[in-house]
């Protein structure tokens, strides 16, 4: 099986094409954009103004961005998929956080404390220089900040950011997991 690999192996040696990626990810992001607006016609429970339409529809150019700069850093369908399950975790991070917030409401300035979950990833990211080894380190030490925030917010009082804690550290693993699968594809680690 010289030069296809194996259906299903996460690194087969034939990726996807680019132009595929892309659809996915833009025209995800624009189905998502329209769920609101389509839920508005049928419910007035969803009541979203202009604003709150700037704000996911700049939420989901950020994670298209993201996403096309993984496109670019690699061929290998293991580590576009581990860089779709770190931004995908990444926006769920600041979406629920800007709509009802972890720590309390949305409103609780202690929620701030996972911006600093998301500057580890995002410098773990650039000092690894998107290097499939490099990000498995730097997705490893975003659960662990993840961790961290949960035990705090469970020191604090908090379950719901103990529980989802738990949860977001296993989606971080995950994208270390898949990108330790592209590091050992490219010979990395």
């Amino acid at each position: 099986m010289t030069g296809t690999g194996h259906a299903g192996d996460g690194h087969s040696r034939v990726p996807l094409p680019d132009k595929a990626w892309r659809a996915v990810v833009w025209g995800g992001a624009g189905i998502l954009l329209l769920l609101p607006w389509i839920a508005m016609q049928f419910t007035s429970e969803v009541n979203w103004t202009g604003f709150d339409f700037l704000v996911f529809g700049a939420m989901l150019a950020t994670g298209c961005i993201a996403c096309e700069i993984a496109v670019r850093a690699s061929r290998s369908n293991a580590y576009r998929f581990a860089a779709a399950i770190a931004v995908g975790t990444g926006f769920l991070l600041v979406w629920i956080n800007l709509a009802v917030g972890i720590i309390g409401s949305e409103d609780n300035l202690e929620n701030l404390v996972y911006v600093g979950v998301l500057a580890v990833a995002i410098i773990g990211a650039a000092v690894a220089r998107l290097r499939a080894a490099g990000m498995v380190r730097a997705m490893v030490a975003t659960a662990i900040a993840h961790a961290l925030t949960g035990a705090y917010g469970l020191a604090i009082g908090s379950m719901e950011a103990a529980v989802s804690g738990i949860v977001f550290v296993a989606a971080w693993l995950a994208s270390a997991w898949a990108f330790q699968r592209a590091a050992k594809a490219a010979g990395q680690g």
